[in-house]
């Protein structure tokens, strides 16, 4: 009998409804320590799918992941962990129960792969709990329940006090339910910290939804509007000659008049992150991918 492949999963844009695109927030908060140095936290990394954009935005803002003193970990899940070795200049904030679990968590949780133990240690781990200050006006609140060591930062700024909640909270629904569907630990514990959450914040940034708050009448109001776009269901095939050009190892220079995907713009390199980059230190954002050669 000779051998019978079988697609099991599929693969490709034709099989773009598989799996879970698991778009989660990432965070970063800025503020003086008690010697007035600035400090950069940043709370969660996503996942390698999300590796570039994280890049690219701190590049928006003339930064690289070596810039990032603090890596606010809420939680070990695939999907707000895995860039975290991105950041070797940071410490990793983690909740010990969540470390220790990352090293041997269930067989039947998908969200934490065996190997994401291996991941954290990476970096330096400070085990943080309840009431830890990182910087003032940030500080540590024990979220359990989705996780077994699940945590988020309440950061007190001129408008208010902000719970970044990660998955503890992940949809402002949530917070009208007052019980977290997306439980991996305890869901007692889960509809405790929604509670806790929105007794303490006035405003929410949760793990998969737009920063938010409650009106007095419960009402979920976004402090921004959700924009996203959707390709079509047979969508169109990037050339060949113009999808290589979105790949960093590839030196062509980018044709701007023909709107190519992924044209650098004419700005110049920052040079900090061009010296990293040539280092081998941090990735090159996208957008000069075409300006190095």
């Amino acid at each position: 009998m000779k051998p019978s492949p079988t697609p099991c999963c599929g693969s490709g844009w034709r099989c773009a409804n598989q799996g879970h695109a698991a778009f989660g927030s990432v965070t970063l908060i800025e503020g003086a320590n008690n010697d007035g140095v600035l400090r950069r936290i940043l709370v969660d990394t996503a996942h390698v799918g999300r590796r570039l954009m994280i890049v690219d935005a701190l590049a928006e803002r003339d930064l690289t992941p070596l810039d990032i003193d603090y890596v606010l970990g809420t939680h070990a899940h695939w999907d707000h962990i895995q860039n975290v070795d991105l950041f070797t200049n940071a410490t990793l904030l983690l909740h010990r129960d969540e470390r220790f679990y990352a090293h041997q968590p269930r067989v039947d949780d998908w969200a934490t792969p065996s190997w994401t133990g291996f991941i954290i240690e990476q970096l330096t781990i400070e085990e943080v709990g309840e009431g830890h200050v990182v910087i003032p006006g940030v500080t540590i609140m024990e979220m359990t329940g989705h996780s077994i060591g699940s945590i988020g930062a309440l950061v007190d700024t001129d408008d208010g006090r902000v719970a970044v909640t990660s998955d503890a909270l992940h949809f402002a629904w949530v917070a009208q339910a007052g019980e977290n569907p997306l439980v991996f630990w305890d869901e007692a514990k889960a509809a405790q910290t929604v509670a806790r959450v929105m007794d303490a914040a006035d405003l929410v940034y949760p793990g998969h939804d737009m920063p938010f708050r409650m009106t007095k009448s419960g009402e979920i109001e976004y402090l921004a509007r959700l924009k996203i776009s959707i390709s079509g269901i047979e969508p169109e095939l990037t050339p060949l000659d113009k999808s290589l050009t979105m790949m960093p190892g590839r030196k062509t220079v980018c044709d701007c008049d023909t709107g190519t995907i992924r044209c650098a713009d004419h700005k110049r390199i920052h040079e900090v992150i061009k010296r990293r980059y040539e280092a081998g230190e941090t990735p090159l954002p996208s957008r000069d991918w075409e300006k190095i050669g």
